[in-house]
């Protein structure tokens, strides 16, 4: 089953229990935290108790070889006993900042029409690099009006699933050069931009184009003889 970030990435409160804390960290049995990965840094949190004592999260993570989701709080943090019942608040600002950006990145990859060979993204800033064709030249102002035409035309943003067997008989759809999605599950994460994108993707976005608001390239930066790297922005 999809985790509940992926199934409404914009829930923001969920009751749930503590499955297990120690030194890794704090397991729930179930949660809205999106773990670092991808790109998109893992999201912060509140999780209050019963009688009104609120703990912060300080970054979310996945557990490599469990796949089990680890909240980080302070380590003098009192363990909570598995079972015990608590609130999990994200931090929506964040987390939709997050989701605005991530998505404009996308718009990016639309507009500068070439590899992608890695990327980031922060609550108010997102980079790609890219490895331009011989003889490509990138405009600063040019790229600017291009992702906010894409963002003015709100055009939704839906998933779709695929296999891996699919996918690899659509190479064209995966962008990353650097980081090739696991061809060998039953079921991978389309994010579809209606019209203008579609590839593999396991972030969160936001419904449509128009959310993400005004964009702005910050620079571009020569990262080798052919390899670009684009930093764009959140006008707000």
């Amino acid at each position: 089953m999809p985790e509940r970030f992926y199934l409404d990435p914009y829930q923001t409160t969920l009751d749930t229990r503590v499955l297990r804390h120690d030194e890794a960290g704090l397991v729930l049995e179930d949660t809205l935290c999106y773990p670092l990965g991808g790109g998109q840094p893992g999201d912060t949190a509140t999780l209050t108790l019963a009688d009104g004592t609120a703990l912060a999260i300080a970054d979310t993570r996945r557990q490599r070889e469990t796949r089990e989701i680890l909240h980080l709080v302070a380590a003098d943090t009192p363990r909570l006993a598995p079972g015990t019942a608590v609130t999990l608040t994200l931090d929506w600002q964040r987390r939709h900042r997050h989701m605005r950006v991530h998505t404009g990145l996308h718009l990016l990859s639309v507009v500068i029409k070439a590899g992608v060979t890695g990327g980031n993204l922060t609550a108010e800033s997102g980079r790609l690099d890219f490895d331009l064709p011989e003889g490509m030249e990138l405009d600063k102002d040019e790229i600017e009006r291009g992702l906010n035409a894409l963002v003015a035309q709100d055009l939704p943003v839906s998933i779709q699933m695929t296999s891996g067997e699919a996918l690899r008989a659509r190479p064209e759809l995966i962008k990353t050069m650097s980081v090739t999605p696991p061809l060998d599950l039953p079921e991978i994460r389309l994010i579809e931009i209606a019209g203008v994108d579609l590839q593999p993707c396991g972030g969160t976005h936001v419904r449509s184009t128009g959310e993400i608001g005004r964009m702005v390239v910050k620079k571009i930066e020569s990262k080798g003889a052919r390899n670009k790297r684009v930093v764009v922005a959140l006008a707000d």
